[in-house]
């Protein structure tokens, strides 16, 4: 049982298959045909709608042609490609998945939780906010940068860090500035959702961004 957890896994987001989860030992086939291993009942999704294969460079995900496309991390395939810990898989609009290096039920306390307003456990993707769950969870993107200040808390992270990090060094260069303020915004106003007393994302003009975290009940 052991070696299973160690298998990459898909975990069914917003759709149909809500909560269902596979283990990225083998091929799966993912589309509306009953012989599908992830089978998703939606007129929108192809009977053979894509292909997710494990190698031993990673997982890949292909589109096998569908009508209504499949997306990654809300960007439309056009060819195979890695994923990454943490991306978004859309199969038309109709199921979402999202795609984890390792099984997303260890104990959060091993999950990298430290003690403050807001708390993050990076295996099963969940933030909480004044001990509140934010909920629906927050995007791959969202998450990626989240993480990254969590981690590195009251330091200051330069722009071209986070575009690094968030969208990786082979889209660095397409990034605007615009697009990176969009997501930090979309990002403040999540957290704001659950405690609009604090504002835990801080610009520091010049040098780039901040994560103050202050304890819980101060």
């Amino acid at each position: 049982m052991k070696h299973e957890e160690e298998y990459p896994i898909l975990v069914a987001q917003d759709g149909p298959l809500k909560g269902q989860r596979w283990s990225l030992s083998h091929t799966l086939m993912v589309g509306r045909d009953p012989t599908c291993e992830i089978h998703v009942q939606d007129r929108q999704v192809s009977r053979f709608h894509a292909r997710v294969t494990p190698t031993a460079e990673g997982v890949t995900i292909e589109d096998l042609g569908s009508k209504n496309g499949t997306n990654h991390n809300g960007t439309e395939l056009t060819t195979p490609i890695m994923l990454q810990d943490g991306d978004l898989l859309g199969i038309a609009l109709a199921q979402q998945f999202l795609f984890l290096t390792s099984d997303a039920t260890m104990p959060l306390a091993e999950g990298g939780l430290r003690s403050g307003r807001l708390l993050m456990d990076q295996k099963s993707r969940q933030v909480w906010v004044n001990q509140q769950q934010v909920v629906p969870p927050l995007s791959a993107q969202q998450f990626k940068l989240l993480w990254m200040l969590y981690e590195h808390q009251g330091q200051v992270i330069s722009r071209s860090d986070i575009v690094s990090m968030v969208w990786g060094e082979d889209q660095m260069a397409g990034v605007s500035d615009q697009a990176l303020d969009a997501l930090i915004r979309r990002l403040r106003d999540r957290l704001a959702a659950l405690d609009p007393t604090h504002q835990f994302i801080n610009t520091v003009r010049g040098h780039g961004i901040r994560l103050t975290n202050p304890p819980n009940g101060e």
